[in-house]
């Protein structure tokens, strides 16, 4: 017996030391990727990854809701001129003919209706005429200048030699924004993920939430993780861990944007304030205030703006604006979403964001065949990255000079539906058991953009004549709400906005046929009964309708 206990403690001394030797050599070869921990990054490991990853796609370590029930704008914003305990700005009104109060002051002023048509011409002659239509294959990239040269550059196919990717999602602007005109809508959605930590923060994919769809070579390919073959590209370990928040976006109608960003800050705080009050407490959109990019530059040169503070000058705070674009107002200018769109949607960088995307946070070093450091054309003091011509600023002109989606004035006036729209509009504002007003709460009819020669992005725009004092009817108030299908993802507005999302603006809506953030509604009637939370009142008086008046508001619908 004593033989057999010695025996079997050799044994596992044996085993033991077998082990170890066999765990010193794993370790000195690396552990097996199929046997990586499954532990997903912290917040900390998450922004390490994130350093050089531009300030609206990184989940912001602190919270930009702002209680806009104190009569003010957001800290490090400007009113600009609008008061925000002010109603004059905007109307819940859906008539044809209502009108912000402050549209027509006295018996001799009067604001002018915005342009609004899918016809592919200007806004407006003075700010960008409309020029010659450029043929289909030109001798040479024309000259920024006119409305035509604008939407020709606007809707270019970018190649690999041009600074495509090395991760991207699309060729060109006019691939995402197109139907029916260059500048509107179209199906293409982009996809984003992450995950919640133990105290329920969203925590970013490593690279941030956006996962591209493309890439220049497939190494460099992003997909949701886990990756575990993700050492091919800079030698680094596995990425073990899952990502299950995750979402689609679909793409957003940029025609009429140049009247939205010539809102004041202070009318969309208005319209938060005045919300709780006209829908019983239940409804409180949330202004949040985001970096105006190109105000992060004291030139040169202008280092990029990635949170509160730029980089290298830690005393100096970005100048901040209500955000307004994007499906988590995250972006508060034209000029801020062209440098954001041509990094993240088509991976070239730009004199506002001269650094590469991530591969789900591996560097791209090795497949980026353009320079990232070229100066720009007009001026040699500043780093334009793989946009030497200012691409960026083009864009933004461009959509400056768009009109607004028009309604179908045709279907609305026709003798066979007219009856049935108008009661859908009345409905659309007002519907019996509901709140005071209904829809229109968070869908606002219609706004007064600032007076011409304000000035807006702390003083980098100045509104001119064809964008201010005009009333549009964007259907839509840019703010924030829960109405219970946020996406759960979290960009620089902080946790505060994780289930938000903006409120969808319906000019044009006819010509979407993917409703909701994620286009996963596929008719406007399951669209309407996914509303809840803040909207939970106005979908319960929906669901009391008659299947006539149901029906009639979806008429209406169908007519904007």
């Amino acid at each position: 017996m004593k033989r057999l206990k010695v025996s079997f403690m050799l044994l596992v001394l044996t085993l033991l030391v077998a082990s170890a030797v066999f765990n010193r050599v794993a370790n000195s070869q690396g552990q097996s990727p199929s046997t990586y921990p499954n532990t997903p990054l912290t917040a900390a490991q998450s922004a390490a990854l994130e350093t050089t990853t531009n300030q609206a796609d990184v989940a912001a370590a602190e919270d930009q809701c702002f209680t806009t029930d104190v009569g003010e704008c957001p800290p490090n914003t400007f009113c600009e001129g609008a008061d925000p305990n002010s109603t004059a700005n905007f109307t819940f009104a859906t008539g044809e003919s209502a009108r912000p109060p402050g549209a027509d002051p006295d018996q001799t002023t009067h604001a002018a209706e915005a342009p609004a048509a899918f016809d592919n011409h200007t806004n407006s002659e003075a700010f960008l005429p409309q020029g010659s239509m450029i043929p289909k294959f030109p001798a040479a990239k024309p000259t920024p200048g006119t409305f035509e040269a604008d939407k020709f550059i606007f809707s270019i196919v970018e190649e690999t030699d041009d600074g495509l990717g090395p991760v991207y999602n699309a060729q060109s602007c006019r691939e995402c924004h197109q139907n029916p005109v260059t500048g509107a809508i179209s199906q293409i959605t982009e996809l984003r993920a992450g995950h919640n930590d133990a105290n329920g923060n969203f925590i970013d994919a490593p690279g941030g939430s956006l996962i591209n769809d493309r890439a220049i070579d497939p190494r460099a390919q992003e997909r949701v993780p886990p990756l575990y073959t993700a050492g091919i590209v800079g030698d680094g370990p596995p990425i073990a861990a899952e990502e299950p928040v995750r979402t689609f976006r679909t793409s957003l109608n940029l025609l009429g944007d140049g009247f939205v960003e010539a809102v004041q800050n202070g009318t969309l705080v208005s319209i938060a304030n005045t919300q709780p009050t006209v829908s019983n407490g239940q409804v409180h959109g949330q202004a949040i205030p985001v970096p105006v990019t190109e105000n992060c530059v004291p030139p040169p040169p202008p280092p990029p703006c990635t949170g509160r503070f730029c980089p290298e000058m830690p005393t100096q705070i970005c100048i901040e604006r209500v955000g307004r674009f994007g499906w988590k107002d995250q972006i508060p200018s034209l000029l801020t979403f062209a440098g954001d769109a041509y990094l993240n949607e088509m991976g070239i960088t730009n004199f506002l964001i001269p650094v590469e995307n991530t591969t789900l946070g591996r560097p791209v070093t090795s497949f980026d065949t353009v320079s990232d450091q070229q100066a720009c054309e007009d001026d040699e003091t500043v780093n334009c990255g793989e946009d030497p011509e200012k691409d960026i600023v083009t864009f933004a002109t461009f959509i400056r000079a768009t009109k607004a989606p028009p309604q179908d004035a045709g279907i609305q006036h026709d003798q066979r539906f007219a009856a049935d729209i108008a009661a859908g509009r009345q409905l659309f504002s007002q519907m019996p058991n509901g709140p005071g007003f209904s829809c229109s709460i968070c869908h606002v009819p219609a706004i007064l953009t600032a007076p011409a020669e304000t000035g807006i992005n702390a003083g980098k725009f100045v509104v001119p004549d064809g964008l201010g004092f005009k009333v549009i009817r964007p259907f839509g108030d840019f703010l924030l709400h829960d109405i219970g299908t946020g996406d759960g993802i979290v960009q620089n507005g902080g946790q505060c906005t994780r289930n938000m999302v903006r409120t969808a603006p319906l000019w044009g809506v006819r010509t979407r046929t993917r409703l909701m953030h994620d286009g996963q509604s596929l008719t406007f009637r399951e669209a309407i009964l996914r509303h809840q939370g803040e909207a939970a009142a106005v979908t319960a008086a929906f669901q009391q309708l008659s299947e006539q008046q149901k029906r009639q508001i979806i008429m209406f619908l169908e007519s904007l």
